[in-house]
């Protein structure tokens, strides 16, 4: 089974790379952005047959390791 997990900073915080590309873009003539969110997606291919026993292991991947809850959202994508 293939699975998507999309990562975002919450709302609040800070993403100085997010910023820097909206800035550079205002400088190129791209007046219409108004925001700019970065993200990131890990792609991952499990042996598991079950769509939720699927979605309970990688919660719990990202729980553990691959986001940090603190600053972190995350999506789980089948």
């Amino acid at each position: 089974m293939r699975v998507e997990v999309k990562i975002m900073l919450k709302n609040g915080v800070l993403d100085p790379q997010a910023k820097a590309i909206g800035s550079a873009l205002h400088s190129m003539g791209f007046e219409c952005v108004k925001d700019v969110k970065m993200s990131k997606s890990i792609f991952l291919e499990i042996e598991e047959g079950d769509r939720e026993r699927a979605v309970l292991q990688v919660e719990k991947m990202c729980q553990e390791l691959l986001a940090n809850p603190v600053i972190e959202d995350y999506e789980i994508v089948l």
